[in-house]
């Protein structure tokens, strides 16, 4: 491993990493040239385990030593002030890394090798996106289909608080939406529409029947569902709340769904990037312990 130091935050070497907290400019430029951050040594060796191609590495100088292997891509490591001054943030965890993405999914293939889907719609929070990816993951659901207005899973956020769970479920774009959900349905999926609404069935009162092949379909924070997805679900459903508690965090309502219907699953193995017993870099990484 070559370990190249730099001392110029505007070095081109490292252009990837520049102005990482602006959302605006990252999604302008991360999916059209084909790459995406990973941040901390975690999510690096989760985003190699899962066979994505590493373009570099940006280092806290302190702690190159502490770096895995990671074969022949270049290295750059500076002080904090650098890396501070080129990202437009504290580097916490000691650890960036630019890599290339894969050629994206079709919602088609997703749908043919999935037993139990989640669908977002409009879910543009990336912080939820990425704990929804997690959660899915942990309690059993096989894949995540995406409106065209959703997020970019691959945002850095997002894939920091999955803690690199992404990469472990597959997931595709569903368009054109929300007619694409009639070809969910088609599958052989229920799509099971969680909403407040007062007619909605009680999660927990689902059949069986209802739970051979569910597809959870969830709304953005504050709107929910629209009247067009509402519509195109078989049956509308909803997590009973108590204290006069309207709903919860979209997160935190996908995460009690997916275990309600994965419940009766047999645990599934590790995917190829999904979490495995490994030490953090310099530490266990938690994926909110810090503030950007």
């Amino acid at each position: 491993m070559t370990v190249r130091h730099l001392t110029d935050p505007d070095d081109p070497r490292i252009a990837d990493y520049r102005a990482l907290t602006d959302v605006e400019l990252r999604t302008r430029w991360e999916p059209p040239n084909g790459l995406f951050i990973a941040e901390g040594e975690l999510v690096l060796r989760r985003a190699l385990r899962a066979g994505y191609q590493l373009r570099s590495v940006l280092v806290d100088a302190k702690r190159v030593e502490q770096l895995p292997g990671i074969g022949d891509a270049p290295v750059y490591a500076a002080t904090q002030d650098v890396l501070e001054k080129a990202t437009g943030f504290h580097v916490h965890r000691g650890v960036l890394a630019s890599f290339h993405r894969k050629p994206a999914l079709d919602a088609a293939d997703v749908l043919s090798a999935a037993g139990r889907l989640a669908i977002l719609e409009d879910v543009n929070n990336h912080t939820n996106l990425g704990a929804i990816f997690r959660g899915a993951a942990a309690l059993g659901m096989d894949a995540v289909l995406l409106s065209p207005s959703c997020a970019d899973p691959l945002y850095r956020r997002s894939v920091r608080v999955s803690m690199g769970e992404v990469f472990a479920v597959p997931y595709a774009r569903l368009e054109p939406w929300p007619d694409a959900l009639a070809t969910v349905r088609a599958a052989g999926f229920t799509v099971l529409a969680m909403t407040p609404a007062a007619d909605a069935w009680p999660i927990q009162a689902l059949t069986a029947e209802h739970r051979r092949r569910p597809a959870l379909l969830l709304g953005a924070e504050g709107p929910g569902l629209s009247r067009g997805a509402l519509t195109a679900s078989d049956l509308r459903v909803a997590i009973p709340m108590h204290r006069g508690v309207d709903s919860l965090n979209v997160a935190a309502a996908a995460a009690v769904a997916c275990y309600e219907l994965c419940r009766d699953a047999p645990p599934a193995g590790p995917a190829p990037g999904g979490a495995q017993a490994e030490p953090g870099f310099g530490g266990a990484e938690h994926p909110q312990r810090h503030a950007e």
